[in-house]
């Protein structure tokens, strides 16, 4: 037969919740989108190249971000956050996947 510990209750944590301006949550707007019925999409998109990040309300397509190279997720995410805030303040709707290929010039 196995003895087992007594299981022990759970420790108050020591970590005091953060005041002022750090109170603000991370990826506010983000938050803020999607308990007002938003959503945000996050993953590989066919027929996207890539990692794609939109954020769209009921009504528009707020922003929709394509990784960059070398670009961590806590970037993306973060720029999306931006980019959902600059559609709320400035009425500036961001579209890196639905762009015209670069043209070059002819040699």
């Amino acid at each position: 037969m196995e003895s087992r510990k007594p299981r022990r209750g759970i420790a108050p944590s020591g970590v005091a919740a953060p005041t002022g301006l750090a109170a603000r949550p991370l990826l506010a707007n983000i938050v803020e989108l999607i308990e007002s019925g938003g959503q945000v999409t996050l993953g590989t998109l066919f027929p996207i190249t890539g990692v794609a990040a939109i954020a769209n309300d009921e009504h528009n397509s707020l922003a929709m971000l394509r990784r960059r190279p070398g670009e961590t997720l806590q970037q993306l995410l973060e720029r999306l956050d931006a980019a959902i805030d600059l559609a709320w303040t400035a009425n500036q709707f961001t579209d890196e996947i639905n762009t015209a290929p670069r043209r070059t010039k002819p040699r």
